[in-house]
């Protein structure tokens, strides 16, 4: 028996340990918003946060994730609709859609750690895979979420 802390609610689920966090979500507890891609961490569809760090489920074993706090797309707002699901929006980053539940979680790691991330912040974070090539929106994006630098409190 393992007890995960899922978007904020306490699990106990019976499956073997080295099975992966991904399917767990998905097969156990009904998330469906973490996707499968590739199996191998390399495309990251299956990217929640697990302790506010971006990482992807797929090769995660269900029992490393056991005392820490994850959390999945449904779990990132209350009402569905974060901020940055609206920037996506405004931006027309998704095409095809199937990977942007990892690439939004991928970017609220990014900005909760570096709230005006540089270009350099943004490859390095969002190493996610999109067949569909929207980079260059995904980029975008999260530049117009990036926070106002702070006032010096000095005036000119």
């Amino acid at each position: 028996m393992l007890e995960l802390n899922v978007n904020g609610t306490a699990y106990r689920i019976d499956v073997e340990p080295e099975m992966p966090l991904l399917w767990v979500l998905r097969d156990h507890l009904s998330l469906h918003g973490t996707k499968y891609g590739c199996g191998i961490s390399a495309c990251g569809a299956c990217t929640v946060h697990v302790d506010g760090g971006a990482m992807r489920s797929c090769t995660l074993p269900a029992s490393a994730a056991v005392g820490k706090k994850i959390v999945t797309i449904e779990g990132l707002s209350k009402d569905g609709m974060h901020r940055i699901q609206q920037a996506w929006i405004d931006h027309e980053v998704p095409q095809c859609g199937y990977c942007q539940t990892g690439m939004i979680m991928s970017a609220a790691a990014l900005l909760a750690q570096h709230p005006q991330p540089s270009d350099a912040d943004i490859g390095a974070a969002m190493t996610n895979l999109c067949r569909c090539g929207t980079y260059a929106r995904v980029r975008r994006a999260i530049h117009a979420l990036a926070a106002p630098a702070a006032p010096t409190g000095r005036k000119s």
